[in-house]
């Protein structure tokens, strides 16, 4: 399974928002030109995070884009899952309750099901405010 370059960005773009003292919005162009992120693929990043209610924009002199919440309040999870869609390892995983027609006889369902499940507890044990940390080198790191 490999994410895609919008899910690694996403999660850049999040932690450098996360890293601006809260309400202040910050411009696309200026993320993009700190994170050397062309700025057209930034606005294709953005774009969902927006939808999903992840991001505030606003407009005028001091618009631009800003958490709408506080960073611990998010996982990587679901900004992934924000840009990337489901993030389980096989398609017949991507409902609630499984549609395959083989479910029942499917002698490797057990491992997908095992795979699926620690990625999902993985990406979402791991939050925003950890990933904004770890922008901040030479800075002391709070357990």
């Amino acid at each position: 399974m490999k994410f895609s370059t919008k899910g690694r960005y996403a999660l850049r773009l999040m932690a450098a928002l996360a890293c601006r003292p809260a309400g202040e919005n910050i411009s696309l162009k200026e993320i993009s030109r700190e994170q050397e992120i062309s700025l057209k693929y930034m606005e294709q990043i953005i774009t969902p995070l927006v939808r999903a209610g992840l991001v505030k924009s606003g407009r005028g002199s001091q618009g631009g884009y800003r958490l709408a919440r506080t960073a611990d309040q998010y996982t990587a999870g679901e900004i992934l899952r924000a840009v990337e869609g489901d993030l389980s390892p096989i398609q017949c995983l991507e409902d609630a309750q499984n549609q395959c027609p083989h479910y029942s006889r499917c002698s490797t369902i057990r491992f997908w099901e095992g795979l699926d499940r620690v990625i999902q507890q993985y990406v979402d044990s791991v939050s925003l405010e950890e990933l904004r940390r770890e922008s901040l080198p030479g800075q002391e790191q709070e357990e």
